[in-house]
């Protein structure tokens, strides 16, 4: 079954936005937000026919007692463990078992912490085999990379503003603005 991911997010986030509008507001922490979303986007995903699919909060499947990094392009490691991730947690393998790497992030955080975020959304949504190796540089990590769509969310509260940037094969294809 063929998915639109960037509909599911954006049917998902929609929800979200207007039922979590307060808590929004009012500081609530991210990872409350994003298991929150988790929520709102597992149910769609279900909706849609993804029943083996889960919308998993600061996930970091071990292997070995080792957790998985990746290097992005400049060789740089680079934490898997993301915000939020929809998946199959490896039931299925290759391009079928990554849907949608989601980071968020208030507007009042660093550039610095920021950027980590957008190149952990790079690296994630680059295809297997392309300049995406394990942390020791030998192996290809498995099911780390080929997310269908990563997803960088800012949450500016004062003005009432997100801005959402969208990934894909590791290159940033949208930017958009959303006032609620």
């Amino acid at each position: 079954m063929a998915v639109n991911l960037v509909e599911l997010f954006g049917n998902a986030f929609e929800t979200f936005l207007t039922q979590e509008e307060e808590n929004i507001l009012n500081g609530v922490s991210e990872r409350n937000l994003c298991a929150r979303l988790a929520q709102i986007l597992e149910v769609r995903a279900h909706g849609l026919g993804l029943n083996e699919f889960f919308a998993d909060v600061e996930y970091n499947r071990m292997q070995d007692g080792k957790l998985k990094l990746i290097r992005n392009g400049s060789e740089i490691p680079v934490s898997i463990t993301c915000d939020l991730i929809l998946h199959s947690r490896g039931k299925f393998i290759g391009e079928k078992d990554n849907m949608i790497a989601i980071e968020m992030k208030r507007n009042i955080h660093p550039n610095r912490e920021k950027d980590k975020d957008r190149n952990r959304l790079i690296a994630l949504t680059k295809t297997p085999f392309d300049q995406v190796y394990s942390y020791d540089g030998r192996a290809h990590p498995e099911s780390v990379c080929g997310y269908g769509l990563g997803v960088y969310i800012e949450l500016n509260a004062p003005k009432r503003t997100v801005s959402i940037e969208e990934y894909e094969k590791g290159v940033r294809v949208r930017i958009r603005q959303i006032n609620f």
